[in-house]
């Protein structure tokens, strides 16, 4: 049983298939691809060998097409809530939704567990979500031909501004200060942005949202310097993702920052017969990529 049907877990069925050994995959979500699918389908990734460019919902159609001849069981819009070890050694899972499943072997590739966008402490904001306050980007086009704002200083608010700068209207970013977490490179194409004129850097917070009905107008910016307002009727903030392991986190296993380590011989868990691959485990130099 393969818990998380993201990248790692649907390359897990190949390598599995190989040996000639069937999968079971469960996830929360109602489809597979995991975050790539979930919060970036158009967003372009350029860390994939072989591909010098994919987008997270073709990554997820390539890997499904790659698995296909291996008849993976997709159990999709459910967790697993218990887990025990039967007396012959297996492992007895069963989810939300009432599903039981045996398994000799179970693999965690749960991402980051659950996740949930942080949004930003201001007054009203859900007034605006899902209407013109997004956290994340399904589809690209939806944002041509607006004023966009970006609120973050991480990969995501860079990565979204250099991909959205030639889509909208007008597109600001904001951070409240001015270093960024992301990528070098990323910093340095959207420092050249700025100094063309295409976009516009701003150093500060955001005070205070304008507008009604759900349609947002203008902010206020706090920063150094007083007050200003930015006439925006889009806003994606990037402030990170709340995880939760959710069951996971009563199963016995030793966790390490809500993360479970591995050894990297095998990448098998405290647990005999439990493995941890992808963004979920843990060992000493984890990086998380792609």
């Amino acid at each position: 049983v393969i818990m998380g049907a993201g990248t790692v877990g649907l390359f897990a069925v190949f390598e599995l298939g190989l040996f000639d050994i069937k999968a079971h995959v469960v996830d929360i979500l109602d489809k597979p691809g995991g975050q790539c699918a979930e919060l970036y389908p158009d967003k372009p990734i350029y860390d994939i060998p072989g591909l010098p460019v994919v987008s997270g919902q073709e990554l997820t159609d390539r890997l499904l097409e790659q698995i296909r001849p291996f008849e993976a069981s997709f159990h999709l819009g459910q967790r697993i809530d218990g887990l025990s070890r039967e007396p012959d050694g297996r492992f007895h899972l069963t989810t939300d939704l009432g599903k039981a499943l045996r398994a000799k072997i179970v693999v965690i590739a749960a991402g980051g567990g659950s996740f949930t966008p942080k949004r930003p402490p201001l007054d009203g904001i859900e007034n605006f979500e899902g209407k013109s306050v997004y956290y994340s980007v399904r589809r690209m086009e939806d944002f041509a031909g607006h004023d966009v704002l970006i609120v973050g200083g991480g990969d995501s608010a860079l990565d979204w501004t250099l991909n959205l700068q030639p889509l909208a209207r007008s597109l600001t970013l904001l951070h409240r200060r001015d270093e960024f977490r992301g990528a070098p490179h990323s910093v340095a194409r959207m420092r050249a942005l700025a100094r063309e004129g295409k976009m516009t850097l701003v150093i500060g917070q955001v005070a205070a949202m304008h507008g009604s009905g759900g349609q947002l107008e203008a902010v206020t910016v706090k920063n150094k310097d007083g007050e200003q307002r930015i006439a925006c009727n889009r806003m994606l903030p990037f402030f990170g993702l709340t995880m939760k392991l959710g069951p996971i986190a009563q199963w016995g296993l030793n966790l390490h920052q809500n993360l479970i380590p591995v050894d990297t011989e095998k990448f098998e868990t405290s647990e005999k017969g439990i493995f941890a691959i992808g963004d979920i485990n843990w060992y000493p130099g984890k990086l998380k990529l792609i």
